[in-house]
């Protein structure tokens, strides 16, 4: 397919653009998020950076004032901004929020790491099944007429971004009081985040419904009082709520676990460039789009392309919003842009890449033609070790 048009820079004209030659893949009609695609909205939002309160009101919802949630997610996801430039800009904070901040970091690598070991395996329960409620839900899991989850829902399906704890709430109405297939939940999710990632959506959902741990974490009133009480305040079944009390479901069945979780090798890419030949281009992915991704600070003299997969496009239909995201940092990028195939659409190019710690980058890198690749920055470079428990591994 030729080279698509180049992308506006503002953004009507970006909406436009994605309406007009990406609206049949989406789930919805495309527009535009309040928060925007794009390496200087990146670098504003780390220059604006202040943790200090981190701690204490990160998980705060409502009132958005209140919340202590950064919204570098989306640019951290899509290597704007690296997990390692993000440890650093937070090395003066006040310790207890500091800590608590890289702890949250940490968990995106730990998620990368036990992605690039599983792969699509974290699509299955870890080790329990999901729980069944004593009690089937009626109707909707995200009931509509329920503040907490319609303003949560709302959030997520016009923002693109929620902060934790909303995303939690969700996750448990849906795959424990509800008792749906947590993995419907989980793609639903995945679909609308602007920071939507396998490793972190997966494994989140994954501990939030007890797939991972056998303890499902149950939604209820009182988080909602806690962390956004002016929903219960208006809630029209405030004084018959359908959370009120905490789930009856019990822990799932055990299942045997993935062996890979106690140990074993961790494709972490080169450590060091494999220049195996002279590089006509840089192939540049949805992982890393920043303007320090390795293979694109390694050659800045010649031009990068970025393919946007069709086929996988068509099977997850995102929502317009990450498309316009995405768009807003390509056309920044000012980099070529081709909808297809990658591996018919870079076929016979030499290309250099950043190697990227997702399965499917591997696949479609194998059948290209690279001769230059770049290391990863992990935050911490991946070993043989035991990926059963992020606290353990944490310490480690």
């Amino acid at each position: 397919m030729p080279t698509l048009p180049a992308i506006p820079s503002e953004r009507p004209g970006v909406v436009a653009w994605v309406r007009t030659h990406l609206g049949h893949l989406t789930c919805d009609e495309p527009a535009a998020s309040p928060l925007r695609g794009g390496q200087s909205a990146a670098d504003a939002a780390l220059a604006a950076l202040d943790v200090s309160g981190y701690a204490a009101r990160r998980s705060t919802v409502l009132p958005e004032s209140a919340r202590g949630a950064t919204g570098l997610s989306p640019y951290i996801r899509h290597g704007l901004l690296p997990l390692p430039v993000v440890w650093e800009a937070v090395a003066d904070a006040p310790h207890r929020d500091r800590a608590k901040f890289r702890d949250e970091l940490l968990w995106q690598e730990y998620a990368r790491h036990v992605y690039a070991r599983l792969g699509r395996a974290l699509r299955r329960p870890l080790r329990y099944a999901p729980p069944l409620p004593e009690v089937p839900w009626d109707g909707e899991p995200w009931r509509p007429d329920l503040p907490c989850l319609a303003t949560t829902t709302a959030e997520l399906r016009e923002k693109g971004w929620l902060v934790n704890q909303a995303r939690m709430w969700l996750a448990s109405q849906h795959g424990v009081r509800a008792g749906r297939d947590w993995l419907e939940g989980a793609d639903e999710m995945y679909r609308h985040l602007l920071d939507g990632s396998p490793a972190a959506n997966l494994l989140g959902w994954q501990w939030t419904v007890g797939t991972a741990t056998g303890r499902p974490y149950g939604f209820s009133r009182w988080q909602v009082e806690r962390r956004a009480p002016q929903l219960c305040r208006a809630c029209p079944l405030s004084a018959a709520c359908p959370v009120e009390d905490r789930p009856a479901a019990g822990a799932g069945a055990a299942l045997p676990a993935d062996p890979r979780l106690s140990g074993g090798a961790t494709d972490a890419g080169p450590d060091e460039p494999v220049v195996l030949g002279a590089p006509e281009a840089v192939w540049l992915t949805a992982e890393s789009l920043g303007d320090a991704d390795p293979a694109l600070a390694a050659h800045p003299d010649l031009p990068a392309v970025f393919v946007l997969d069709e086929p996988l496009l068509a099977r997850l239909r995102l929502s317009g919003k990450r498309l316009v995201f995405l768009a807003e940092t390509l056309a920044e990028l000012g980099v070529e842009v081709r909808l297809g195939d990658p591996a018919v659409e870079l076929a016979g190019r030499p290309l250099a890449a950043t190697w990227t710690p997702v399965p499917g980058w591997k696949h479609r890198a194998a059948a290209l033609d690279l001769v230059a690749l770049h290391p990863w920055p992990w935050l911490r470079r991946p070993g043989s070790g035991s990926l059963q428990s992020f606290s353990t591994w944490a310490r480690r």
